[in-house]
């Protein structure tokens, strides 16, 4: 796989998972338990954004390929025949392959997706994490039982309510952060008993695949986790409207999720989907901790995060000095190659994001936004910008940007701010940064969202707290225990405790 420094560098671990053309590693896709081209043999192109090269080939999966892994699944159930206590040693061993093989990973995320070291280490560590957390992912599986003497209808009655599995999970991973969110839907969805198909983003599949082999050689039973790779238009239709998916967890943008939800009838749904995470900053907030963390949280991993800090609605008691200590924090910030140890901001992942991202931009300066820093790109590289007095009309004040961009919006008040937030289509995440309990609380309240973060910038971390949006953000929640309740349904089982009783 000779392709310089952006050679993919796999140990022989990873060996039958994929061919070699032309010094191109080409990747395999996994159903029933073998690891397979496409049937039409057709191939998709893995370009690194670090310089637009071809880093690798993934399969693109036919209708017919769809089928064999989701009726694969269907009929392999073995790992809801493992008992509980085997699954959770599943994912011990997969965290102990996984730590054997860090190094690999962590090079295979820069080069995929064009993450800084410290980014891709820190996706790799929270992927292992979740992976710890299995055992504690599973006590959130127990019943309970429920003594039906409180009512007269089931006064000689108790009920036991146990959770199963839905079945057969189609697990649709996004490309920004594509080995940590792949795990947070497997490990779930394989801990309940479900088995899974995998579909990773066709921008960089390579990370999901080698969590898969790892998994794989941990011990999921053969049939039970099955991955294809290739584009949604033909595969990821395919695999939504699958009549041998039970469930389709999502996530990626809300033109897709919305597309989903119309093909996916009669289906489960999780749908992570897009969001406008809005920083309210009042006039008592601590400035320099309000700077720093909005700036952090709007341009780590370029701003391609459905968390990311998306706009400042700052009052104007403060706007002006919050805007002059923005500019100084962004400075801070180094534009490059992400594998300079130096470099603090990487590329965003394709020439077609950093020509949507420049549009906004321009769209804010044309309706009277200052720009103070930035709004330049070079090829897959947008310098880090920052706009302030962004007019309400402008689109970059309502759309998501998934980019390097700081847009700043003055408000009158807390009020206003409120107002203007709770406009918003999306309903995901916001934060608010103020030294006032009551503030807090009563602007937490307010806001419609479906996490508050105080005096921080919103990050889910591992999924230790629960996450997921309202209105177009999204359907369900994600996290430590609220994931594996998505993954099962409840089945009620009544006792008649006194069967030789009739009723009257």
């Amino acid at each position: 796989m000779a392709n310089g420094d952006l050679d993919l560098e796999l140990s022989s671990a990873f060996d039958g998972i994929y061919d070699t053309q032309n010094g191109i590693a080409v990747f395999k896709m996994l159903i029933d338990g073998n690891w397979r081209s496409s049937e039409r043999g057709e191939l998709l192109d893995v370009h690194t954004p670090i310089d637009g090269s071809i880093v690798a080939k993934a399969q693109m999966a036919t209708v017919s390929d769809v089928v064999s892994a989701t009726k694969a699944a269907k009929e392999n159930r073995g790992i809801n025949e493992l008992p509980g206590r085997e699954r959770i040693e599943i994912f011990e061993r997969t965290v102990a392959l996984m730590e054997k093989h860090r190094d690999e990973f962590v090079r295979v995320l820069q080069i995929e997706a064009g993450k800084t070291k410290s980014d891709a280490k820190g996706e790799f560590d929270a992927a292992v994490q979740r992976l710890r957390l299995s055992r504690q992912e599973a006590e959130r599986f127990w019943g309970e039982v429920i003594p039906g003497e409180w009512n007269y209808s089931t006064k000689e009655k108790m009920a036991v309510i146990i959770r199963e599995p839905v079945g057969v999970v189609a697990a649709i991973i996004p490309f920004n952060y594509p080995l940590f969110i792949a795990a947070a839907k497997i490990v779930p969805a394989l801990l309940a008993g479900n088995s899974v198909v995998i579909k990773p983003s066709s921008s960089n599949p390579i990370s999901a695949i080698l969590l898969t082999r790892v998994l794989e050689n941990a011990g999921v039973p053969k049939g039970s986790m099955n991955l294809i790779t290739g584009r949604g238009e033909e595969s990821g239709d395919a695999l939504v409207k699958s009549e041998n998916v039970d469930m389709i967890n999502f996530t990626g943008s809300t033109p897709v999720g919305k597309r989903i939800s119309q093909m996916a009838v009669m289906k489960r749904l999780h749908l992570e989907l897009g969001g406008k995470a809005y920083a309210l900053v009042l006039e008592d907030a601590d400035l320099d901790l309000a700077a720093a963390k909005c700036v952090h949280g709007s341009l780590k991993f370029a701003g391609q995060r459905c968390d990311a800090v998306s706009a400042i609605l700052a009052t104007e008691p403060i706007a002006e000095t919050l805007s002059v200590k923005i500019v100084t924090e962004v400075d801070k910030w180094k534009l490059g190659d992400p594998r300079d140890p130096s470099v603090t901001i990487g590329p965003v992942i394709s020439l077609r994001a950093a020509a949507s991202i420049n549009d906004l931009v321009k769209d804010a300066v044309t309706n009277g936004a200052q720009l103070l820093r930035g709004g330049k790109f070079q090829s897959t590289y947008f310098e880090p910008t920052v706009l302030d007095y962004v007019p309400p009309h402008a689109k970059i004040a309502r759309e998501e940007v998934f980019g390097p961009v700081i847009s700043i919006i003055r408000c009158k008040d807390e009020q206003e701010a409120l107002n203007f937030a709770r406009q918003s289509n999306f309903g995901l995440e916001s934060c608010v940064f103020t030294r006032d309990f009551s503030r807090m609380w009563r602007v937490a309240r307010a806001l419609e969202c479906g996490e508050v973060t105080i005096n921080d910038y919103p990050s889910h971390g591992v999924g230790y707290f629960p996450f997921g949006g309202i209105k177009q953000s999204g359907l369900g929640r994600e996290g430590i225990g609220y994931s594996i309740e998505e993954m099962t349904n409840l089945k009620t089982i009544v006792f008649n405790l006194a069967p030789g009783k009739r009723e009257i």
